[in-house]
This record gives structure tokens, sequence and C-alpha cells, in this order.
């Protein structure tokens, strides 16, 4: 493992990256539940769908840790799965086996731009203050995105947003959850951010006990006590794909392949260029050394899943739970793998996780990306400030991390058009440019 994994070099040990792997698991562990209700809904069969979600996801975690050897896992994208099911199943009414299909030609799209390093020099080629603004954008992302799922943060009609209610047992766990994963931090007790949600879960078991936790499966709350009387287990599908369809109605379907394109480009891009920022990967360039193998295993992992019929795979922010647990190679990402594995024998223990026990995680991950903050120039030319500003508050406000690089990156390259600057803007940006407009033109139009 070390001759392979390199860990001393990388500056950590196998307890650390086993920790880690444990600790990104527990943290993304809620889309083996979430992904087969939301695929459900286009017609997969839920029992088929987990399946394929936790095969996918282990191949291409897997794949992420022989190809570039980071702690990175992945999974079927949350975004990407509801755009599959009720987008384009639902409002454009296509089947399930076109979306599949569209899914699938992605993945080989994205091969072909990983072998001619487009994807590479997009992760490597974006400035650096803008860098900087993402990976502190995605930690305001993971707090927003943790705060709504605990429901400390709820929608409301005069305000928007507003504070959920104090007296809901998973408000208040999650709050106590993350106070005891600071401590647990500030007296360096080892995997204490997997001991925080352990710790959680449990006070989650006595509440529901206590009755102060109550369960009720029409409104979404589900017992946090394992249920071993009932099996996710069922076949998944196999090569279910519509190829008929591409040429019946071409442009629909060149329109719903970009769509999952676009998206996953650059919500991957994103996560990758936090992940690495804060778990010191990059390079003195500030570039990231595997780029190409990662953004493979993700290619890789997108076919797979079509074949098995899942939405598209992609690398997920909450690896950063995993390295902020002292995660720093490939063998984390073979340890959080093997989980997803095991998840199929066990999934009633990994699916009865409840939300609010991986909040406070969440949390402290991204009260750590949201210090990157720190090495944002706002002294700098208008185009790096103002570029950095808007990826910072666009990923959290729009609930996208895709939207905030394209806020960032548009920005940019217009100020350094309009400051005369136009020498900065290397071709990739300028790629990158025509990959937004194409795209704000189909949001325009309603299609995307």
């Amino acid at each position: 493992m070390e001759k392979f994994f390199k860990l001393k070099e990388n500056g950590t040990t196998v307890r650390n990256e086993v920790i880690g792997g444990i600790t990104t698991f527990l943290a993304m562990a809620y889309i083996l539940a979430v992904n087969p209700s939301i695929l459900s809904a286009a017609g997969i069969p839920a029992g088929a769908a987990f399946i394929a979600t936790a095969i996918s996801a282990g191949i291409a975690t897997l794949c992420m840790a022989f190809f570039a050897n980071y702690p990175v896992a992945l999974a079927s994208g949350m975004g990407l799965n509801a755009f599959f099911a009720y987008t384009v199943c639902g409002t454009m009414g296509y089947s399930y086996q076109v979306a599949l299909t569209a899914v699938f030609v992605e993945g080989i799209i994205f091969i072909i731009l990983s072998l001619f390093r487009f994807r590479e020099a997009l992760v490597n080629k974006i400035p650096e203050n803008l860098k900087f603004g993402i990976t502190a954008g995605i930690g305001l992302f993971i707090v927003i995105v943790a705060l709504i799922s605990a429901g400390v943060v709820v929608s409301s009609d005069a305000t928007t947003i507003a504070l959920g209610d104090l007296s809901s047992a998973p408000v208040v766990l999650a709050l106590i959850g993350l106070l005891i994963v600071a401590v647990l931090q500030h007296f360096k007790v080892p995997g204490g951010i997997l001991l925080g949600i352990l710790i959680t879960w449990v006070l989650g078991m006595i509440a529901q006990l206590a009755g102060w936790y109550v369960v009720d499966v029409e409104a979404g709350v589900y017992s946090v006590f394992p249920n071993f009387s009932s099996s996710a287990f069922a076949a998944p599908l196999l090569f279910d794909f519509d190829f008929g369809f591409i040429a019946k109605n071409l442009p629909a379907f060149a329109i719903v392949t970009f769509t999952f394109l676009y998206t996953d480009i650059f919500d991957t891009v994103g996560t990758l260029i936090g992940i690495a920022e804060k778990g010191d990967l990059l390079d003195e360039k500030g570039e990231l050394p595997h780029a190409k193998g990662a953004l493979m295993a993700d290619a890789v992992g997108t076919i797979v899943g079509a074949c098995l019929g899942t939405s598209t795979v992609t690398s997920y922010v909450e690896s950063s739970a995993g390295v902020a647990a002292g995660a720093r190679t490939g063998l984390s990402s073979v340890v959080t793998a093997i989980l997803f594995f095991v998840a199929i024998i066990l999934a009633p223990i990994f699916t009865a996780i409840p939300t609010f026990a991986t909040t406070p995680a969440l949390l402290y991950v991204g009260l750590l990306m949201l210090s990157s903050i720190k090495k944002v120039d706002f002294d700098a030319d208008a185009a790096d400030t103002i570029g950095a500003f808007l990826a910072i508050i666009m990923m959290p406000l729009t609930y996208s991390i895709a939207n905030g690089i394209m806020f960032g990156m548009l920005s940019w390259v217009i100020l350094k058009i309009v400051t005369g600057k136009v020498k900065d803007v290397s071709a990739v940006m300028w790629v990158s440019v025509v990959l937004f407009a194409i795209y704000i033109a189909l949001k325009v139009a309603g299609l995307a």
C-alpha cells in the first residue's frame, strides 16, 4: 500500500485513510436511499436503482483510487438525478430508457474530452483567485445543503428562507452534533468527524425511543433504527437503452445530453478544485497533477451507471469530510468503494443513518473550506476580484456549484476584455464561455 498509494509522501497513514474513507462514505450514504426514491419517479424500480447506485459508486470510486490516487468518492449526482427524473422523464415526457441513453452518450463524450485533456486543462487553467473563490463557495454550498437537509433552514413565503423549528429533534440534534464535532476536533480526537456522526446518530435513537423524534413515513420522517425485515435488493437494469430515439428526434436528444454534460463538467471541476485545495493536493503551480485520471474515473462511472440503470455519476463534495478526517490518497477511496459494495448486503444499516447525523460533519467541513476565502486577493484587478466574489455567493444562493463557476468565469472573462487584458484569457476559458452561452440560451428557452 505504501508503494502504490505513496502514504508517507502524502503525509498520511493507513489508519487515517481508513477513517477518512469511512467518514466520506457515511457523509454520502444518503444517496443510497435518496437516489432510488428520485429515479422511481422516472419509472425505474427502486430496488434496481439502489443496486445500480451502489455498484456504480463502488466501481467509479475504485477508478478514482487507481487512476488518480485521490481521496475523492463518486456516486450518482444530486441535481442530475432530479433533472433525469423530473425534467427529462417528467416535464419533457421521455422514457427513462431515453434518459439513460443520454447519460451513456454523455459518458462517452467525457472519455473523449478527457483523452484530449480539455477537462484537465479546465481544472488547471482556472485563475488562482477564482480557484480560492470556488473552494470558499463550495464551503458555503455544503453548509446550505446540510442546514436544509436537517431542517435548520426552511423555506418561507415572506423571506424566502427562515430558521427552522428549534423544538424539532433533527434541528436540535444537528446543532448539538456540530458542537460535539468541534469539541472532538479541538482535542484532536482521532476520527473526530466520524465519531461526531455516530454519536449524533445514537442521540437520535435515544430521541426516538423517548418519543421526541416521531416517525412519520408519509411526511418523510423515517426511523433511525435499521429495519432488517425488508431488503432493498433487486436485479439492476442492464443496457436498457433506446438508441432508436436518437434517429427519431436528434435535436431533443442533443439538448438533454448537453444539459447532463454541462452540469457534470462544471460540478466535477468545482468539486475537484475544492477538495484538492483543502487537501494540499495541488502542486506548486496550483495545478492538479493527476486530473486526467480523476476525470476519467468520472467518465467510466457515468458509463457504468447508465449500463446498470442510474443517472450521471460524479465526484462528491462530501469527500471533503474524509479529507478533513485525514484522508490524502486513493486508499481512502478504496475503503469508501468497499463500503458501497458492502452496503448492498447491509442496506438497512446504511440507509438508516439520518441526515441530521451527517449534518454536523458537513457543517464543519463547510467551515474548513470556507476558510479559503482568506487566500482570495480582494485587492487584485476587477476580473479576479469580482470573479471570485460571484463564485463564492452564487453557489449557495443558486444551489448549484456549476452556476457559481459559470458566473465567476463569465464575469472574469468579460472584465478581462473590458479592462484591456484579453491576452490573459486562455483558450480553455474561451471554450468555457461558449458552453456557458449555449447553456444560458437553452435555459432562457426553457429547454434546460
